[in-house]
């Protein structure tokens, strides 16, 4: 017997490994969008997951009104001991339980792993997941105030295309990736800002949380040159809304510096996170895409790395930054041959200069400070000379601003037909040839 417990996958692995199975089984509405399905395993839902007469005789006492709004009885599924077997398991009673109710079921119990709440939207899983916890008298493990249904955001905000898709963005508690992540909130989407700024992070889910309609962000501290931190990002993503659509691999680093100035270390370390995070955080998304795929054939998904002007061409005293973009260009291309038939576009959009963002004009590292150091831009004594220089070589004048990219990163969501391509985003600073 004790072999047999050891043989069973831990839970974190076998959640990850089934939730966006059971996530794109339950959803096979053509022309909608995806559900969200919430995992929860505190001691108290344990309890009644321990095996199906547990949840029978718990929920015996339950009021006709509970059972009515959870459409029937839950499905109870029972724990295999692996991934595969769990699907086909709850494959198998799904159609069973649709056949019986003509309906969905709402709450779905794994046998001693937890429950999983599913609904149309973050809001209406919440509310069940809500609903049965004033049931049951639970003590909720958390507090998460959602917003009255009138809200301040015009409808014709709300992208259609994006609604309710589960996007990660890493880098996005601030600079370039906060605004992305400020942008896609507003459209609907259910968002996780993975960073390794914690404080920074937490702050950026509670402003993104406080315009939420029926959304969700959340935060989850990531390193993107750490295998072990990204699976995490990836398992804690997949627990909190079921799957994911988008991964957005905007996390970097860069230390300007020529070839006298660059130490092994500093080069290393850029190397680790401009390129290595990129290979990593493509691994374990895709492995999530991948099996979205399987069970939901047709269903497009997106990895999108934000690339730089600095990988469509060599960037003097700059070439550590720049070769790890130019390598993170062959990646995309690479990814795209492998994962296409998966369904699963890879794309680079590789905005120009953002200027008015920490990465250029943070007044003791900013890169104008850096770049007016390292003797970058000839004759340039002042910050200001070196800015001037940079908006000079633009042809439209301007850095590039999020609003910008955030176009380019709609478009390649939005279409279903391109892969592996760089989308330049320079102000005609970088024309393609």
């Amino acid at each position: 017997m004790k072999e047999i417990e050891e043989s069973i996958e831990p839970l974190d692995e076998m959640v990850a490994g089934i939730l966006p199975a059971i996530r794109m089984l339950l959803s096979n509405e053509p022309n909608r969008p995806a559900k969200i399905a919430l995992f929860r395993n505190d001691a108290s839902i344990s309890r009644l997951c321990k095996d199906a007469q547990s949840f029978e005789e718990a929920s015996a006492t339950l009021s006709p009104d509970v059972a009515l709004y959870f459409k029937s009885r839950c499905l109870f599924v029972e724990r295999s001991r692996t991934k595969k077997e769990a699907i086909a398991d709850f494959r198998e009673k799904l159609a069973q339980f649709q056949k019986d109710n003509d309906v969905d079921p709402t709450i779905i119990l794994l046998k001693g792993l937890g429950m999983i709440f599913v609904g149309d939207d973050y809001r209406a899983a919440m509310d069940s997941f809500k609903f049965l916890v004033s049931s049951f008298k639970f003590q909720e493990p958390e507090t998460i105030n959602l917003k009255p249904e009138t809200c301040n955001l015009k409808p014709e905000t709300i992208n259609l295309k994006l609604k309710n898709k589960i996007i990660v963005v890493t880098g996005g508690a601030q600079g370039f990736g906060g605004g992305i992540a400020e942008r896609m909130m507003s459209l609907g989407v259910n968002l996780v800002v993975a960073d390794l700024n914690e404080e920074a992070g937490m702050k950026m889910v509670e402003k993104l949380n406080a315009s939420a309609i029926r959304n969700r962000a959340v935060f989850i501290r990531v390193d993107v040159s750490n295998a072990e931190s990204v699976q995490r990002l990836m398992t804690e993503t997949v627990k909190h809304f079921g799957g994911l659509d988008a991964f957005i691999s905007n996390a970097g680093i860069l230390r300007a510096g020529g070839l006298d100035e660059m130490t092994p270390e500093t080069f290393d370390l850029m190397t680790k996170v401009n390129y290595a995070g990129y290979f990593l955080c493509a691994k374990y998304a895709s492995e999530v895409l991948k099996l979205q795929a399987k069970y939901k054939p047709g269903y497009f998904t997106d990895i999108i790395q934000i690339n730089s002007k600095s990988g469509l061409t060599g960037s003097n005293r700059n070439f550590a930054y720049a070769g790890g973009k130019f390598g993170g260009i062959g990646l995309t291309q690479s990814f795209a041959l492998e994962l296409m038939p998966f369904g699963i576009k890879v794309n680079s959009v590789c905005p120009g200069n953002f200027f008015d963002g920490p990465l250029w004009s943070e007044p003791e590292t900013g890169l104008f400070v850096q770049y007016l150091r390292a003797g970058k831009v000839p004759g340039a004594k002042t910050v200001d000379d070196v800015k001037a220089h940079y908006e000079a070589q633009v042809p439209a004048k301007r850095g590039c601003t999020v609003d910008d990219v955030m176009k380019a990163i709609l478009y390649v969501i939005d279409q279903e037909y391109e892969t592996g391509q760089a989308v330049p985003v320079t102000g005609g600073q970088n024309m393609l040839n």
